[in-house]
């Protein structure tokens, strides 16, 4: 048997446990992976088909990312979230927030070549209650013309400052289901 010094790479505890069968299993995994997906691994920029907006609202995380799905937009959009969606876009009591959104939407479009933003709103937002008060979310009706209002205000918008892109707009429900506005 030989013995080695204590700092020798093959008899160091150290060294031995970091270089483990688990972590050579652990290296070789992520290397597969990213020589398998080198689309995902270094997707920094590209050509993306959209920015999906998006509300804060953890109820509505998964029901977007469904519809995005749906959309086949799975890997091909960036996303924005932002309370309120489009609300904290346009509304006055979030200008403060804006200019981030612009930012962004802009930086989308330099470093994925966005072609649109889909913009979605969602029924039950409290944000819309903070924007707009109460009464203008107080029954379906109300609700809906108030997201239509700042859904038509967001499509303004972005057809004066990024004209190329297309806009597309909807008020979801909190059970997933959406209904577009043009």
């Amino acid at each position: 048997m030989t013995t080695h010094s204590s700092n020798c790479a093959c008899c160091n505890d150290l060294l031995r446990g970091y270089f483990d069968r688990r972590r050579f299993l652990q290296l070789g995994g992520a290397a597969a992976i990213t020589a398998a997906l080198p689309s995902f691994a270094f997707a920094a920029s590209g050509n993306y088909e959209a920015m999906v907006l998006g509300c804060i609202d953890p109820r509505l995380q998964e029901p977007v990312h469904r519809y995005a799905a749906r959309r086949k937009l799975t890997g091909k959009y960036s996303q924005f979230v932002i309370a309120g969606a489009a609300i904290g876009v346009v509304a006055e009591p979030f200008k403060e927030w804006h200019k981030a959104y612009w930012d962004n939407v802009t930086t989308s479009v330099k470093l994925h070549n966005i072609k649109k933003v889909i913009a979605i709103n969602h029924r039950d937002c409290g944000a819309a209650k903070i924007a707009y008060g109460d009464e203008k979310v107080a029954t379906p009706q109300a609700e809906t013309e108030t997201h239509k209002a700042a859904l038509a205000e967001f499509r303004k918008q972005m057809k004066e400052r990024l004209p190329q892109l297309g806009v597309e707009t909807g008020l979801m429900a909190i059970n997933g289901r959406i209904e577009m506005f043009t």
